[in-house]
């Protein structure tokens, strides 16, 4: 299989404190991923070093990304390599339109990769359609990049970007929080839409719910910064049916 991701004894320290003890973790194109924990596991801490936030030290271990070094490339280049991360809680970029900070993402990819930038014509129409998809109102694409959305808004916006930028490696931190029912269905329809043989979608979750509509190959339990648990999708429903006191009683890599 295509290995996409590869994570190996990974430990990080956030102000001082270590969070990650020694995650090991693998990811192949075409799959989805769930990772599940209870607050303070680590969930959050692992996808902020995968996307190359410095506030977050790595002091031990490898990761790989498409047979490349990931932790020696600066987040920009992570992001060009094809890794996204939709944050559990949007920022806002005032004066940057939606359909402009796309518009140079895309274009940022496309020279990296060394193609020339997005035929306008063909841009508009590729946004139309993946407008669609999310369910995104067009009114939003004119106006300041997630300011004055609502919650629900700045999660379909997340998705919306994540299906513009079309990436290979799709990290979702928590997008299901905050969302009802409706914007939940809407947010998982995107996902499954983009989900392909050559990527593949780490979803970060607490809860069942939005399992339900994104289906998981594997899903992995963090606990105290280590992966106790591997299985396929029937262990989240464990996990929803016991909770989380349970896979504390798990030895550290214990499937």
């Amino acid at each position: 299989m295509n290995k996409l991701l590869e994570i190996r004894d990974l430990h990080a320290v956030v102000d001082g404190k270590e969070i990650l003890k020694g995650i090991n973790l693998d990811v192949n194109a075409g799959e989805t991923h769930a990772i599940m924990g209870p607050n303070g596991a680590g969930k959050s801490t692992l996808s902020a070093v995968l996307a190359g936030r410095e506030n977050f030290i790595v002091t031990r271990g490898e990761v790989w990304f498409k047979g490349k070094n990931l932790l020696e490339m600066p987040a920009e280049n992570r992001a060009r390599e094809g890794l996204f991360l939709s944050f559990q809680y949007p920022v806002e970029i005032p004066g940057v339109s939606t359909v402009n900070f796309l518009k140079t993402a895309i274009n940022e990819h496309r020279k990296y990769s060394g193609k020339p930038p997005y035929p306008p014509g063909e841009f508009l129409k590729m946004i139309r359609e993946k407008m669609e998809w999310v369910g995104i109102d067009s009114k939003l694409l004119n106006r300041s990049l997630n300011e004055g959305f609502s919650g629900g808004e700045k999660k379909k916006n997340e998705i919306f970007q994540m299906a513009v930028l079309e990436p290979v490696l799709a990290i979702l931190d928590e997008t299901d929080s905050g969302l009802d029912i409706d914007a939940l269905r809407v947010v998982a329809n995107g996902v499954n839409r983009l989900k392909g043989p050559g990527n593949a979608v780490i979803v970060i979750t607490h809860y069942q719910r939005l399992l339900d509509h994104v289906v998981p190959d594997v899903v992995h339990v963090l606990h105290d910064g280590r992966v106790v648990k591997t299985a396929g999708k029937e262990l989240a429903i464990e996990l929803e049916k016991k909770g989380y006191d349970w896979i504390k009683q798990q030895s550290p890599g214990e499937n």
